[in-house]
């Protein structure tokens, strides 16, 4: 199950329907089942302050995704920063739900075992990205 929350920001998520048919796909497209997953949208400042917290790490992000997996069931909590996913969209001239929609499936394939650390892995998520923001339309 996919829940939805909003800390130190006024978003309102809108396509939760939509979001959820789209993340069980993606889920089941690489072989998972989803567990219960949060999404919480934040404020740059809540996302920094939970970046210096718990991963001892002194700046901003758009995502940050703590994975609580086990075996095939996909579950954690993903904390989004509203204000970044908006500066990113700017620059890299797309739109705001476009650039939403790529940060939470970033965040789920984090989960499902993803990483970006290297350029070949970066590559990877980017395409699997790609492949399930395309399909996202088609839910």
């Amino acid at each position: 199950m996919v829940s939805y929350f909003a800390e130190d920001t006024s978003f309102q998520f809108k396509h939760k329907r939509l979001n959820n048919r789209w993340l069980k796909l993606v889920a089941q497209s690489e072989v998972r089942r989803l567990g219960d997953i949060s999404i919480i949208f934040c404020s740059d400042n809540y996302i920094l302050d939970i970046n210096i917290k718990y991963l001892n790490h002194d700046y901003f992000t758009d995502i940050i995704t703590f994975d609580y997996c086990e075996d095939d069931i996909i579950s954690g909590d993903l904390f989004i920063s509203v204000d970044s996913v908006r500066e990113n969209a700017a620059f890299y001239g797309t739109s705001f739900e476009d650039e939403l929609n790529r940060v939470i499936v970033h965040g789920v394939l984090h989960l499902i075992g993803y990483d970006d650390h290297s350029e070949e892995d970066i590559a990877q998520m980017r395409a699997k990205e790609n492949y399930y923001l395309s399909l996202r339309e088609r839910v």
